[in-house]
């Protein structure tokens, strides 16, 4: 079956090499428009987002990040966990690919689908991002950097709740590189009629 969204859904790709221009000021508006569209439990809508496009701000919580992960204790064996801490001791590293554009879904404390409703609505921004022309990837640091004091305090002052939970990011942008299409792992689907 084809259509303009199906399309769209497999043209998407996870970026991670950005040009430096900033997108539009229209762009980030339907980027945001189309987060808040997105279902949430109960039709909550308790979620925030936080759109940083001030490059020095940026790179502050890009310094705030790395330092986070020199104590940082992984609470899982995920590979991207351990992988950062010896990542993140690299001059070179930037948790966001250098996008120049960041957006922080957070949402209120004790609620059990905020990580849920902050994860649709970023699946809403990367696929607006994608129709846009424009490339987005999915940001785990911030989330697991979330009980960090620097980080925290740090977000505090770009007008994120403290008690919020800080649930993931996007990072979007002008495509620099474009990703190549990933292979589909086989046997993840099952129907039963």
């Amino acid at each position: 079956m084809q259509n303009a969204m199906l399309e769209c859904i497999r043209a998407r790709r996870s970026t991670r090499d950005f040009l430096p221009r900033q997108i539009e000021s229209e762009q980030l508006d339907a980027l945001l428009e189309a987060a808040i569209w997105a279902p949430s439990g109960g039709n909550n809508q308790s979620w925030l987002f936080t759109a940083i496009q001030n490059q020095e701000l940026l790179l502050r919580l890009n310094e705030l990040v790395r330092t986070g992960f020199q104590s940082y204790i992984p609470d899982d064996d995920y590979p991207g966990k351990h992988g950062v801490i010896g990542a993140a001791r690299r001059e070179d590293y930037n948790f966001y690919f250098h996008a120049p554009t960041l957006i922080v879904a957070s949402n209120k404390p004790g609620y059990e689908n905020a990580m849920a409703d902050c994860a649709l609505a970023l699946e809403n921004i990367f696929l607006a991002a994608e129709s846009l022309g424009l490339g987005s990837c999915y940001i785990n640091q911030l989330h697991w950097l979330r009980d960090d004091a620097g980080v925290r305090e740090f977000l505090f002052t770009l007008g994120i709740p403290k008690e919020h939970s800080i649930c993931s990011s996007a990072a979007v942008g002008y495509i620099g590189k474009p990703s190549p299409a990933p292979a589909r792992k086989e046997n993840t689907i099952r129907v039963i009629r």
